[in-house]
């Protein structure tokens, strides 16, 4: 070949990414269901909420719709140890953020489950100045139950993602996208509609209740008041 390659070695932070990427694939039963959720009322309280002073991102609100529907299904929230599942009463949200040099780092925002939207807002940010300057614990990076993956600002729509082991669940945020939806009145409305992925361990939970949970989610978002 005329034109040089560059050659990546999967050694340091990538390669750990790497074995952890393999190592979730070969010992988890893992299966994606996909969805999709109306964003029109999340998107009135975000704006609802900037006029009261709050800033909140829709991955703010869209982390509390997940808390909130945990705590209504919480099968989906713990950790495959060995032969045992561990459910969990407290909610740590493992949020992925994606750092320079094609790295990824997904810590634990502890006690998510009694947390309001700014709150989990400042939480998140705090998680990903520290991830930035490489000032995250172990205890942050391996202690969640459950871990949200966000794609919203790219044109992914719906994705697969891999499972944080030995967590259950992940959830893949795609994109914001216009839906045509039938009015009350008959007609056509466009309306915003998020993507949902939400990747499950079979061996923990079965199709049925991953499907209930996913469902809350949407049900959450839907109806979004903070």
């Amino acid at each position: 070949m005329s034109e040089e390659v560059r050659i990546v070695p999967l050694k340091g932070v990538r390669g750990m990414i790497a074995d952890a990427m393999v190592k979730s694939l070969a010992t988890a039963a893992q299966l994606t269901h996909h969805g999709n959720a109306d964003a029109t009322a999340l998107m009135a309280e975000k704006a609802r909420l900037a006029e009261a002073g709050t800033k909140a991102s829709v991955e703010d609100l869209l982390m509390l719709a997940v808390v909130r529907a945990l705590k209504k299904n919480p099968d989906g929230n713990g950790r495959v140890e060995g032969k045992e599942v561990h459910l969990s009463e407290a909610i740590d949200l493992s949020v992925a953020i994606a750092l320079p040099g094609n790295l990824l780092v997904a810590p634990a925002i502890f006690g998510a489950g009694d947390m309001n939207v700014a709150e989990l807002r400042a939480a998140r940010q705090d998680l990903a100045t520290r991830a930035r300057a490489n000032k995250l614990s172990v205890t942050e990076m391996t202690g969640g139950t459950f871990t949200v993956s966000n794609l919203g600002l790219t044109r992914v729509e719906h994705f697969t993602p891999i499972i944080n082991a030995p967590q259950i669940c992940i959830l893949g945020i795609g994109k914001l996208t216009d839906r045509a939806v039938r009015s009350p009145d008959g007609g056509i409305d466009l309306r915003p509609h998020v993507g949902l992925s939400l990747t499950f361990d079979h061996r923990a939970i079965d199709g049925a209740p991953a499907g209930e949970l996913l469902t809350s989610i949407c049900e959450e978002i839907e109806g979004m008041s903070a």
